[in-house]
């Protein structure tokens, strides 16, 4: 058990029955009345960011977040295998708890698995990653110029938007938070 004065920026509650990452904290000492703790917080494994005010000096139940290395090796079925990169154990996460990730993962690819209690809560992939376009309309001679987009299929099946001069084939950078396009990778 912690007061509301030990949270901090990144500290994980457990707050009925239920896991809270902190994203920003305040603490804030009125002139008149108790000081108190202001925070938003982000539900680990629904994603739904709310704002909650603790009085100063109150009970919170924190929580032991394990963050590991891990190695996405296969899927199994509709689960997905991962390696400890550390002690070679292998764990299976069902596909709801890997989420939108899935888009960007390949086999053979580090990401970092979040863990309480054995139990994985979600996978946090690198930011950027290198993925092969599988599918995309060809490129007209003159799409040369800026602005214009079109969607391309990448080969984990993920869809994005890229410049109208890329054609299938091409490996591009992504952006594995907003899904964005950030540039062509040359071999």
């Amino acid at each position: 058990m912690a007061t509301s004065n030990d949270i901090k920026n990144g500290t994980v509650l457990r707050i009925d029955g239920q896991l809270w990452t902190i994203l920003e904290f305040q603490h804030v000492k009125p002139g008149k009345g108790g000081a108190f703790v202001r925070t938003k917080m982000k539900n680990v494994l629904s994603g739904k960011v709310v704002d909650k005010t603790f009085n100063a000096g109150v009970k919170v139940e924190t929580a032991n977040v394990d963050r590991r290395d891990y190695q996405f090796l296969y899927m199994d079925g509709t689960d997905y295998v991962f390696m400890d990169n550390d002690t070679f154990d292998q764990i299976t996460i069902s596909p709801e708890t890997v989420g939108d990730a899935k888009d960007f993962m390949l086999e053979g690819m580090q990401v970092m698995v979040a863990t309480n209690d054995g139990q994985p809560l979600y996978i946090e992939l690198p930011q950027a990653v290198t993925m092969e376009i599988t599918y995309t309309e060809p490129g007209l001679q003159g799409d040369r110029s800026t602005g214009g987009t079109k969607p391309a299929t990448l080969e984990t099946g993920a869809e994005i938007q890229v410049p109208l001069f890329l054609e299938q084939g091409t490996k591009v950078k992504v952006d594995t938070r907003t899904r964005d396009y950030l540039g062509r990778v040359n071999d």
